[in-house]
């Protein structure tokens, strides 16, 4: 697939699409995956038709039982017999490269990509120097096709995942790797053309900073997953922001990822508190940002609906604890853990065993996180003149 579109990326269960987002609740609109520490503690987190992941470690590795192997099969057996939506299947290869993914690594071509209201998959973001870069695609192209099978209709979790190589029929072995080619039917205006690109090793780059107003202007803060390291990059870019101009955060089409490091992010503008309530196997648990956060300075948070998983905890966390108000769209829904267990034939299976609540006790599977303010195409300009409200502002 493409960048961000990464992390939450969709996994397929050989009998049904599924999807894994890495979530302390993880591919884009993105999308994105992720996974739990056995102990309870999220590490990571996952989501759906999206990808992303809370509070310690990355998370728990499953313990081996057995050779690996490349093939699922068992896991498939599992995951089939569960009925869960939000379950996964990986291979064993698949898991590593799922775990690489979590920190920041995948093989695609560079797109994040989110949906129209009529269906089209639209680009959002280029990753520079991608090969999506390289071939001159640009934001708002329009991605009519994938190998051949239109996108138009089917959800953006799937078409990341043909742009993996994740999904169709050489979805049964292990999926197509670096350097292994693309076909994408592309629309730009009247322009309509197709573009062979090769897939290549990436790095996210998840957190991207810049002041549209100038050094003294408000900070915006672009996050499209949480992927290692992902909090303390926001962290610093909070401390170097200019305290009178105010923080817009963006987490429109945020994976999800890494639980632990959402709530590092969420740190960063809270001093200690809750940032969300979780259960696992009805065991009830819950998440606090440390001390030390900046309070005082203004800030806004853009969400739409490809805001998934971890995307979610953040957003609803500053949001109830009244350190933001929302701006955008309501967000995917996607609240519930899974924790993975790897099975004697060396595939691993990844199980919902729980869900997560916003400091308040609102519920966010299924529901999403509601906008204090709801704007679509204008979504940004709205967001700054709030934060101008706030006190945020050139």
């Amino acid at each position: 697939m493409t960048g961000p579109c990464l992390f939450v990326r969709p996994r397929r269960s050989r009998r049904g699409a599924a999807l894994t987002l890495v979530f302390v609740s993880v591919l884009a609109t993105g999308a994105a995956a992720g996974t739990w520490k056995e102990s309870g503690h999220p590490a990571g987190e996952r989501q759906a038709p999206g990808r992303a992941a809370a509070e310690a470690d990355r998370g728990h590795r499953p313990t081996h039982t057995g050779p690996h192997t490349n093939a699922s099969g068992a896991a498939d057996d599992v995951v089939s017999r569960s009925g869960d939506r939000w379950s996964t299947a990986f291979s064993a290869r698949e898991y590593e490269d799922f775990q690489r993914e979590l920190d920041g690594e995948y093989v695609g071509v560079g797109l994040w990509l989110r949906p129209a209201a009529d269906g089209r998959a639209l680009v959002s973001r280029v990753r520079p120097g991608s090969p999506a870069a390289a071939a001159g695609l640009r934001p708002g192209d329009e991605l009519r096709a994938v190998d051949g099978l239109p996108s138009r209709g089917s959800p953006v979790t799937e078409v990341v995942a043909r742009l993996r190589g994740d999904a169709g029929p050489a979805a049964a072995g292990p999926g197509p790797g670096v350097g292994s080619s693309v076909a994408l039917e592309l629309r730009r205006g009247a322009r309509q053309w197709t573009e062979t690109l090769r897939r290549a090793r990436l790095r996210d780059q998840n957190v991207t900073t810049d002041h549209p107003d100038g050094p003294d202007g408000p900070t915006r803060i672009r996050v499209g997953a949480f992927s290692s390291g992902t909090g303390e990059e926001i962290r610093r870019a909070v401390r170097t922001a200019s305290p009178h101009g105010g923080v817009l955060l963006d987490l429109r089409g945020n994976t999800g990822g890494l639980v632990r490091e959402a709530v590092t992010a969420a740190s960063a503008f809270l001093d200690g508190g809750l940032v969300a309530t979780y259960d696992v196997r009805g065991s009830q648990r819950a998440l606090y940002a440390k001390g030390g956060g900046d309070t005082e300075i203004p800030l806004v948070v853009l969400v739409d609906g490809g805001t998934m998983s971890a995307g979610e905890l953040l957003a609803g966390a500053l949001q109830d604890r009244g350190r933001a108000v929302l701006v955008g769209t309501p967000t995917f829904g996607k609240g519930s853990v899974q924790l993975p267990s790897e099975l004697p034939d060396g595939s691993v299976a990844e199980l919902t065993v729980g869900h997560y609540r916003t400091p308040s006790g609102r519920t966010v599977d299924d529901r999403g996180v509601t906008p204090d303010l709801v704007a679509e195409d204008d979504a940004q300009a709205r967001a700054r003149t709030v934060l101008s409200g706030l006190g945020g502002g050139a």
